[in-house]
């Protein structure tokens, strides 16, 4: 029984579709064949700063972000994303980490307009932009 519920969860748990991948999960514990919830991943995602923006826009982002939580070491001197030393480079990184410290909550990469979602990694040189998958439960 155990190796045919394996080999129905193999079955079940990924579908292609134009929007990502489908993840169904089964309950194994209530029922062997109740579908829990519908799961769509997508590619990850990064905030990062819109470059139309003045400096004194972007520092203020830069300043919120570091100061309610987002992890602002690695733009500090000596830091691995201290450079390019540039308020806008700062700015990305700062807004990106609050955003995936807030888990990508919707609302959480706007910073009054001056941020926005990118799916391309804007890290280089050494520094690594945190990421994760989103998902939405359908």
């Amino acid at each position: 029984m155990a190796a045919f519920l394996l080999l129905l969860l193999l079955t079940a748990l990924t579908m292609l579709s134009a929007s990502g991948i489908h993840f169904l999960c089964l309950d194994l514990l209530r029922s062997s064949f109740a579908v829990l919830q519908a799961v769509v991943f997508l590619d990850a995602a990064w905030c990062v700063c819109r470059s139309d923006m003045s400096s004194n826009v972007l520092q203020k982002a830069l300043d919120y972000a570091c100061g309610a939580g987002a992890d602002c070491s690695p733009i500090t001197q000596n830091g691995a994303c201290y450079n390019p030393n540039t308020v806008l480079a700062h700015c990305s990184y700062a807004v990106n980490s609050y955003y995936q410290r807030k888990a990508q909550a919707q609302g959480s990469c706007d910073f009054s307009g001056s941020a926005t979602l990118s799916s391309t990694d804007p890290g280089s040189n050494g520094c690594t932009y945190p990421a994760s998958s989103r998902f939405f439960l359908l």
